[in-house]
């Protein structure tokens, strides 16, 4: 449901007009449009690569009430692309360093800060006092309780996501005819199919751009000019620098939003053959222990790709990517390793092993994954090394 314009509480003050007056002269927003934007109240969820841009221009523009939802803290690696926060954020909440952000850009914004991960108990009284919702996750259980949650609450959703050189936006929800997320991806992708961005990788700047056009939506939606991305799919590739436009449908047999579920569950529960496969694990602490004994009769593969190991790699491992064994090219590689030893294949975080290890043991190869691979490795044996 597209949002009702709010009346103001008043008019914007000298300071104000000055402030935005780029945006005042505009006759499609004028003064009418800014005070909208001043009566309006955005909750954006996730305060990191999406989230920092989306958060930033909406206190610029002057959106009268902006709400972030994080539980998490700032890590290094984020400040590739989280320009919202400064590099003595390092280890603080987000939600916060994010609000102080804000603040110091735009004192006329109220900033309501939800340091806090947003779930099934919270998430039908975080959105009920704001007007538009703005989807700064990146993971598909969240994606699909705030999307579930705006539908029940007839909010609008502001929709992003980015991979690698790639990202989508969209706007879901405006009206009854609207699609939601359901219509993109009526069921979630098997787990490990599509890698995280800390698995995948993200150029630094795709989730600026995703998050200033998620942005753009919000202000236009608020202000009620221009034609929203409802209904539309618009899909960037940095690489090629193309924009293309996909027509987005609601499904009018698909099975009505009438609650909220278990999200974990739902986004886990489909069914791969790994569900079958009996895999034998061990942490990296017990793989440190192993390492620093008798180490001649262990083989520890490497799955990652060759970028990854510039950055990190566990000493005596052997660098064999993933898709040199699902193309059957190393598998041989990997069998003359094995031989008379122990085998034991990690990542970074313990899915692409997993993967490898099942298919190994296709071919007749037994292997043990790392349980959490390189990153619970930098984080448990050796907080020396970098994580990314």
């Amino acid at each position: 449901m597209q949002p009702s314009h709010p009346t103001p509480q008043q008019t914007l003050s000298s300071d104000e007009r000055g402030r935005y007056a780029r945006q005042l002269i505009l006759p499609e927003v004028g003064l009418a449009g800014q005070e909208r934007l001043k009566a309006a109240a955005v909750l954006c969820v996730g305060a990191g690569g999406l989230g920092s841009p989306l958060l930033l221009y909406l206190a610029a523009a002057g959106i009268g009430r902006i709400g972030i939802v994080d539980g998490d803290a700032v890590e290094l690696s984020n400040l590739q692309r989280q320009v919202i926060h400064r590099s003595d954020a390092v280890g603080r909440s987000k939600a916060r360093s994010a609000a102080k952000s804000l603040q110091a850009l735009n004192l006329h914004c109220q900033v309501d800060v939800h340091d806090m991960m947003l779930d099934m108990s919270n998430v039908m009284d975080l959105i009920a006092d704001y007007d538009v919702v703005c989807d700064g996750t990146d993971n598909f259980a969240s994606r699909y309780l705030i999307n579930d949650a705006c539908v029940l609450s007839d909010k609008p959703l502001i929709y992003g996501s980015v991979q690698r050189f790639e990202g989508q936006v969209t706007v879901f929800n405006c009206n009854p005819e609207s699609p939601n997320f359901r219509d993109l991806l009526p069921v979630p992708p098997s787990p490990g199919a599509i890698p995280s961005c800390s698995e995948a990788g993200v150029m630094g700047v795709m989730p600026g751009l995703i998050g200033l056009l998620q942005a753009t939506e919000t202000i236009k939606l608020i202000t009620g000019i221009g034609r929203c991305l409802d209904g539309r799919l618009l899909v960037v590739d940095a690489l090629s620098m193309r924009f293309r436009e996909l027509t987005l449908r609601r499904d009018s047999g698909r099975a009505p939003i009438k609650d909220l579920i278990d999200y974990s569950q739902f986004c886990g529960a489909a069914t791969t053959e790994m569900d079958s496969f009996a895999m034998e694990t061990i942490s990296v602490t017990e793989l440190k222990a192993l390492l620093d004994g008798d180490a001649g009769d262990l083989a520890l593969v490497d799955v990652r790709n060759p970028a990854e190991a510039e950055i990190v790699v566990i000493p005596s491992a052997v660098l064999i990517p993933l898709s040199k064994i699902e193309s059957g090219e190393a598998i041989e590689q990997v069998r003359s390793l094995a031989e008379g030893r122990r085998l034991f294949v990690h990542c970074k975080l313990g899915m692409r092993s997993a993967k490898a290890a099942q298919l190994l043991a296709e071919h007749g190869i037994l292997a043990t994954n790392v349980t959490g691979g390189i990153d619970a490795w930098a984080q448990e044996v050796d907080p020396m090394l970098p994580r990314y």
